[in-house]
């Protein structure tokens, strides 16, 4: 099977490149100058140079607080140009695998999010992103959108990785404590999107197989908390631990707004696809041994 991917150094791109030669399947890693997705009229042809069986839109406009200055840009790349990525799939007569976000919740309800519960982003980042699954949904009924959250990996900018360098220095840190998710680990990610593209590209006429589905880890915690975790497995690698003080959002203030509640129920996903993300727990333990261990 081969995977077109939009970007080239995302976290979920670089967790398919790793993952594409044990799965049987090519991964093609598409991005600037020869796909940019600020310039729709250079998506089709590259795509469709890639041969691909499925495509993966995994590149996007992420920087969340700076969305709300460049809201255009953020736009372009998020709903338009996701919009293009599923036109050129289209085309080509094969499936398309959108990379989205709990974002596009307003993060009030008082329990996990299901797909079919009301969208609301509360912000730009979450209002591009809504705007690219529709775009998608749009352009070919053969497409599944993928929501994810809290995503982290050994490589990247991420929760994990930033937890460390700031702990390497100092002996104590404020991490916001009323804000609940499901970490979600890059490598994980991977293994679930070869799954279900496998799907959609071996059965083809399963309607079921398509549309919205949740994919994040498995249990929730809340940042506090994450924090805690990465820092006791840190000491038990031989790294620093330093004391996490607990404070609120409102202690910490954003240009854009976080939902209070980022959880996703996958159910969906297992029932339909076969697939399910371990706990969190688990991933980051792997997680650390690879950034600290391994080094």
């Amino acid at each position: 099977m081969r995977l077109a991917v939009t970007g080239r150094e995302g976290q979920v791109v670089r967790a398919l490149l790793d993952a594409a030669p044990a799965a049987g399947v090519t991964v093609i890693p598409l991005g600037r100058p020869d796909l940019d997705l600020e310039n729709p009229a250079s998506v089709a042809a590259a795509i469709a140079a890639a041969r691909p069986d499925a495509v993966v839109n995994a590149a996007a406009y992420t920087a969340v607080d700076q969305a709300e200055k460049e809201p255009e840009r953020a736009f372009a790349i998020n709903a338009a140009g996701a919009g293009a990525v599923a036109a050129a799939a289209a085309g080509l007569g094969v499936p398309v695998l959108q990379i989205s976000t709990d974002y596009v919740f307003d993060g009030t309800k008082p329990a996990p999010y299901v797909e079919d519960d009301p969208v609301g982003p509360t912000g730009v980042y979450g209002a591009s992103k809504l705007a690219g699954e529709q775009a998608v949904a749009a352009a070919t009924p053969n497409h599944a959108v993928l929501r994810t959250a809290w995503v982290y990996a050994p490589y990247g900018k991420n929760f994990v990785r930033t937890m460390l360098a700031l702990g390497a220095t100092r002996d104590e840190l404020r991490v916001v404590a009323d804000q609940q998710g499901c970490p979600t680990y890059a490598p994980d990610i991977a293994a679930a999107v070869i799954a279900v593209a496998r799907n959609l590209v071996t059965r083809p006429d399963e309607a079921d197989l398509r549309g919205v589905f949740h994919m994040a880890g498995s249990a929730e915690t809340d940042w506090a908390s994450f924090a805690e975790a990465i820092f006791a497995l840190s000491a038990a690698r031989g790294g620093r631990a330093p004391a996490v003080v607990r404070i609120g959002t409102a202690d910490y203030p954003t240009p854009a707004r976080r939902p209070a509640n980022s959880r996703l129920e996958c159910g969906r996903l297992a029932r339909l696809h076969g697939v399910g993300l371990p706990p969190w727990q688990a991933s980051l333990a792997t997680c650390l041994d690879r950034l600290l261990v391994e080094t």
